[in-house]
């Protein structure tokens, strides 16, 4: 089966089917849109592994799917809709089988109803996981003292009015937005604002998520908070800061900053980052049609060369890292200057445009591809 292959034309269609159910638009929530994205890109990868794995027992349904789950839960979006995304992605999937069994000639009638049986038992799997996870969240979301001021930070941030006394935290103060994401993110939190020595305002976003505001009367730097992170956080649990905010906006835009920056620190194998230096990364990823044009106008050429572009992207990776030198490119690649000249040079006739033209899209996509190689990576080390 060549499903990997496709992965990429599979993932569109089960975005298209995602949209057609339910436009993630309609949700105010920019984080639900992009979660979204990741949870389609995670139930993909759990299917096309459950196939290759022909596990007696079903593997673990990826936390992004279900941190979704929850999502959905907490933006009132119905679990209806929920599962009927996911059924419309279990039939996409189910097509494709069937067509790349077609074109692999013949087939015996049997093991095409392995696979579609394979098939069938991880989506009831993951399905009870969700509607499991969607319950949960939605029966919990009243029934404490931290639920509540979960509610008027929710409301804070929607711009309504919220006595300050609630939340026992200044809001005139200059602030940090933090987000953390897995078993321990209160705690961790928690530990890092010790650390910091800052007030804390601490809510749960999900079972395995937390947001926090780092606040005081002068301004903390994102790096310093970076730094005490990396003893106060488990390596493997991602970090998202947003920049320093003055004041109810700078709380509110912090915030959202940081959010925005989760997206990239789920998918950085460093689990780590600040809205300052992915802004343009987060922009793109919240944008299809330029995502997607990225993918064309710049990647898709490249893999079109000879090993699929490998030699092409990393003289590329090199040269943006070494400041546009090619002969610091070559030293650190082991080739020659000349060998890193041409493949600059085919790399402006496969994509059409002169690099110093384009250089900020390039460096863009590329970095997107890093990005989705290693989640990729890390969702097949799971499975295996």
């Amino acid at each position: 089966m060549r499903l990997r292959e496709r992965r990429a034309a599979i993932e569109q269609g089960l975005l298209a089917r995602v949209h057609a159910v339910s436009d993630p638009a309609l949700v105010e929530d920019p984080a639900y849109a992009l979660g979204l994205r990741e949870a389609v890109a995670a139930a993909l990868d759990f299917g096309i592994a459950s196939l290759e794995a022909s596990a007696a027992e079903p593997l673990p349904v990826p936390e992004a799917v279900l941190s979704q789950a929850r999502a959905a839960a907490r933006n009132g979006v119905s679990l209806d809709v929920v599962i009927r995304r996911y059924s419309g992605g279990y039939t996409l999937l189910g097509d494709f089988i069937a067509q790349e069994a077609e074109a692999s000639g013949p087939l015996a009638a049997a093991e095409l109803r392995r696979l579609l049986r394979l098939l069938s038992t991880a989506f009831d799997h993951l399905v009870a996981a969700v509607a499991c996870a969607y319950s949960e969240e939605a029966k919990s979301r009243f029934q404490t003292a931290e639920r509540r001021r979960g509610e008027w930070v929710s409301r804070l941030l929607a711009g309504d009015l919220v006595d300050p006394e609630q939340l026992g935290y200044e809001l005139e103060s200059w602030h940090l937005g933090a987000l953390a994401c897995g078993s321990g993110a209160v705690e961790a939190l928690r530990e890092l604002s010790r650390r910091l020595d800052r007030s804390l305002l601490l809510v749960r976003a999900g079972a395995h998520t937390a947001w926090a505001w780092l606040g005081g009367a002068a301004r903390l730097s994102p790096c310093e908070a970076l730094r005490q992170a990396e003893a106060a956080l488990p390596q493997s649990m991602p970090l998202a800061l947003g920049e320093p905010g003055r004041g109810v906006e700078g709380w509110r835009l912090t915030h959202r900053q940081a959010k925005a920056a989760m997206s990239i620190a789920r998918r950085d194998p460093g689990r780590r980052a600040r809205y300052g230096d992915v802004a343009l990364l987060t922009s793109v990823l919240r944008d299809e049609v330029l995502l997607g044009s990225l993918n064309e106008m710049y990647l898709a050429p490249l893999e079109e060369d000879r090993d699929r572009g490998a030699a092409l992207i990393e003289t590329l990776h090199a040269y943006f890292a070494a400041g546009h030198n090619a002969s610091s490119a070559a030293a650190a690649l082991g080739v020659t200057r000349q060998t890193v000249s041409i493949r600059l040079r085919r790399s402006e006739e496969r994509i059409g445009r002169p690099l110093g033209a384009c250089t900020p899209e390039l460096e863009t996509a590329l970095r997107l591809r890093d990005l989705d190689s290693e989640r990729r990576r890390a969702a097949e080390g799971a499975a295996g």
